[in-house]
């Protein structure tokens, strides 16, 4: 059990939940408000993407990530930024009677300079890195993270003096993981987010939560979040695991059944379930002293 909990909130995401909650925040004004929003209501820590202003569409670019960082850092609310690196990792396949040429109209496969053009423009706190390669459930989608790649983007993040969290969505992430710590390319505290319940990665039953959770060193400091009418739940159960908490409308848009939720309530729900398990909640500055942050703007 850990009895001192922060709270990230993922506060849009780069799915299609925009096209059913007008809650969900696609302009830069809108992220940077819902990031803000979910600060005022408990969250030390604040996990970004960006989306194109005009389709709702996810987006990396630079200048939408800029302009909600400095939205954020320019309203004096203190909250950790952790701005997503995942973009650009994305195959999608032909069907599988002709698998090649691959779909380039949605294939997005860049750099890693490319992928962490952002993190280097806006110098966040925190950003991620997906550790490894995953299907979801679609039918020639991957998600496209290979060994090369990733240790090539965590020496980047490194040079950088960006904290990497690392995305975990299956147990060979978590291999690949302390092979990038032992090589140096990661350094101390480690930063682990538990992504449970993602179709075709770990499930979110608590044998496996409890099997990923003792297959990583004791001082590495986590977060487990599951996703849709799991996440709320998952709240205790991650404090309950001994790790910190995610919860957000990138990963669940409602806070009941037919009931829509904006960042804030979902934050406050998780406020309120801790308090109720008699956790103290970390704030941004103790995070940052938990996690070494460089604190930036």
């Amino acid at each position: 059990m850990n009895f001192e909990v922060f709270v990230t909130c993922a506060v849009t995401g780069s799915g299609q939940s925009h096209t059913k909650s007008d809650k969900v925040p696609v302009t830069p004004e809108e992220i940077a408000n819902a990031s803000i929003e979910a600060a005022k209501a408990g969250a030390a820590i604040a996990h970004i993407h960006v989306r194109d202003p005009e389709t709702g569409a996810p987006s990396r670019d630079p200048k939408l990530y800029k302009e909600v960082v400095d939205r954020v850092r320019d309203s004096g609310t203190d909250v950790v930024l952790n701005l997503t690196a995942g973009m650009g990792g994305d195959i999608v396949t032909g069907p599988s009677s002709a698998p090649l040429p691959l779909n380039m109209e949605q294939t997005d496969m860049i750099s890693a300079e490319e992928r962490l053009a952002h993190v280097a423009e806006c110098l966040p706190e925190i950003c991620t890195l997906d550790c490894g390669t995953m299907n979801f459930a679609e039918a020639d989608y991957v998600m496209t993270n290979t060994p090369g790649m990733l240790r090539d983007m965590a020496a980047r993040i490194k040079d950088l003096g960006v904290r990497p969290e690392i995305e975990v969505f299956d147990a060979g992430h978590l291999v690949l993981a302390k092979d990038l710590v032992k090589e140096g390319l990661i350094e101390d505290p480690v930063m682990v987010q538990l992504c449970m319940g993602i179709p075709y990665g770990a499930g979110n039953d608590p044998l496996t939560l409890m099997s990923l959770v003792h297959n990583m060193p004791q001082d590495w400091t986590f977060s487990a979040f599951s996703i849709g009418r799991d996440q709320l739940p998952y709240v205790a159960m991650a404090a309950l695991a001994g790790g910190n908490v995610r919860v957000g409308l990138e990963d669940n848009i409602y806070l009941e059944r037919g009931v829509l939720a904006d960042n804030r309530d979902l934050v406050e729900r998780a406020v309120t379930i801790l308090k109720a398990m008699n956790v103290r909640l970390l704030g941004p500055q103790e995070v940052r002293e938990k996690l070494q942050l460089k604190k930036r703007g």
